[in-house]
């Protein structure tokens, strides 16, 4: 048999396209895909040789050579196309065009994810037409790019229900986070959640919260405008584990407590229970009290201990201030150099609060950093019985002054030993389902947590889901605002209708 009749070119061309078919297809068909290839291979070779005095004819010919010349210009072209891509794949820029950067990942992220120590595998279980799936994919490949120790897969549970039945999914759009026997979910394609759902998977054990409760301190379940349920939920998927404490029933406060928060205790702390919120906190411990003014829990027996303290009255401040609200509500924008309020760029709302005072003799063993202050134009009224209209030197206290604080020792403990810390706030409404959310509140408080737990590395994540972002102007921008729109724009649109109708009446 002539062997030139035989096609083996068609066919090893065939055999290499079936073997790239087949490894999409089965890829774990090592087996069918090297049989394929080779088979193909061997074909082609077989076809090289016996037409190799035709071949040679041919490519002898002036019309081959320019052919063959423009065939390895175009091979040559396509060779640099799959190195840029390559390139691109391998190292690929992106650039986020949206407007609150939503694509675009946190410092704190960022941070968290080089210190990521452990592999994590994330399945998705969504579909292309769901509404999470493009923000899924879009803000995983940013995680992915990220970290190397982070791997994606999207599951269809519509075309793979084993897998979904397998993990228990009862609804699209949900994300199961894996590393080392844990397992995280998440309903939510927002950064907050999703790096919230990294550090819980990653971490061995979730770092203990808890609020002091039996002194008419707003409750963690109630979900009215007083209620701490907004910020408990912040702090789940920051990755904490969240109780309460009742010091009137326990002798200690727990071992291994990351963080004791006081949030607006209205009746008086027993001395029992402040001696032993003092023993945690020489221990070790870390403590965040929000103190309203106006209120019977005295807490000044405890701070005095490190030279805090708490001032009488609420501030008030003409500058720094909601606008059209009241004198009392507050809307800082004075920050010091801290952890805490480090590119802290949002005011913080802080409605009727007190200041917190400092003792240097008393506490010389702790370093002192007040966190946010009020305006120059401010003061601590003292007497809130009528309308506040003016400071009373001899009476009121002149601002500026600060309404938050940090305190930590200024000697680092010895080796193996926790390193205590303290957050003063004089308000503890801004923490609130009413007020947590402002702009600025939630990271306030986020950071504030994050610092006493001494997690630098996830400092307060803020949510990009949405691009509003309220002004609100304090009350000099609201008296320019005013003028501006009500006197100076109907006034040159006056003046220039006046300027036109002069000239007309001339021609």
């Amino acid at each position: 048999m002539n062997p030139k009749r035989i096609p083996f070119g068609v066919i090893g061309l065939t055999l290499a396209v079936a073997g790239a078919i087949s490894y999409s297809v089965a890829p774990e068909k090592f087996w069918l895909v090297a049989l394929l290839e080779g088979s193909a291979l061997l074909c082609l070779i077989v076809s090289f040789v016996a037409h190799f005095s035709g071949l040679k004819a041919f490519s002898s010919r002036r019309s081959t050579r320019m052919g063959a010349n423009s065939l390895l210009m175009v091979l040559l072209f396509v060779g640099i196309l799959a190195i840029v891509n390559f390139l691109a794949a391998r190292h690929s820029i992106r650039w986020d065009l949206s407007e609150s950067q939503n694509f675009s990942l946190s410092p704190q992220t960022h941070r968290m994810l080089r210190s990521l120590a452990r592999d994590v595998t994330i399945t998705v279980f969504t579909r292309e037409k769901d509404p999470g799936y493009q923000s899924y994919k879009e803000r995983l490949d940013s995680y992915r790019q990220a970290s190397s120790k982070i791997s994606v897969e999207f599951v269809d549970p519509e075309r793979q229900p084993k897998i979904a039945q397998t993990y228990g999914i009862t609804r699209s759009d949900t994300a199961v986070f894996e590393s080392a026997g844990r397992s995280v979910r998440v309903t939510a394609p927002s950064e907050v959640e999703l790096t919230g759902a990294l550090i819980r998977v990653s971490q061995d054990s979730k770092k203990r919260v808890l609020f002091l409760e039996g002194h008419g301190e707003p409750s963690l379940d109630d979900r009215e405008r007083t209620g701490l349920s907004a910020a408990r939920e912040i702090l789940i998927k920051q990755g904490y584990d969240i109780g309460t404490l009742s010091l009137l029933k326990e002798e200690a406060v727990p071992d291994h407590t990351a963080i004791l928060i006081v949030a607006g205790p209205r009746r008086p702390v027993t001395t029992e229970e402040q001696e032993r919120i003092h023993a945690y906190v020489e221990k070790g411990g870390h403590l965040l009290l929000l103190i309203d003014p106006d209120t019977q829990a005295d807490l000044n027996p405890l701070l005095k201990r490190w030279g805090l303290g708490v001032g009488p009255g609420a501030l008030v401040d003409l500058q720094d201030r909601l606008a059209q609200g009241d004198l009392t509500s507050l809307l800082v924008r004075t920050f010091t150099e801290h952890e805490i309020t480090q590119d802290l760029t949002a005011a913080v709302l802080f409605p009727l609060a007190r200041h917190v005072t400092f003792d240097e003799q008393v506490g010389s063993a702790w370093d002192y950093v007040p966190l946010a202050r009020t305006s120059p134009n401010s003061w601590a009224e003292t007497d809130m019985k009528g309308r506040v209209v003016s400071l009373d030197e001899k009476e009121d206290i002149k601002g500026p002054l600060p309404m938050a604080a940090a305190l930590a020792p200024k000697l680092a403990p010895e080796e193996g030993k926790p390193r205590p810390s303290i957050v003063v706030i004089g308000n503890s409404t801004f923490a609130t389902n009413a007020y947590v959310n402002f702009p600025g509140n939630s990271d306030f408080f986020l950071r504030s947590a994050s610092w006493l737990a001494e997690e630098r590395n996830i400092l307060a994540i803020a949510s990009k889901d949405s691009a509003l972002r309220p002004f609100t102007p304090n009350p000099l921008q609201e008296r320019a605002l005013l003028y501006l729109q009500v006197v100076l724009l109907p006034a040159t649109m006056v003046i220039s209708g006046i300027i036109v109708w002069r000239r007309r009446r001339r021609l």
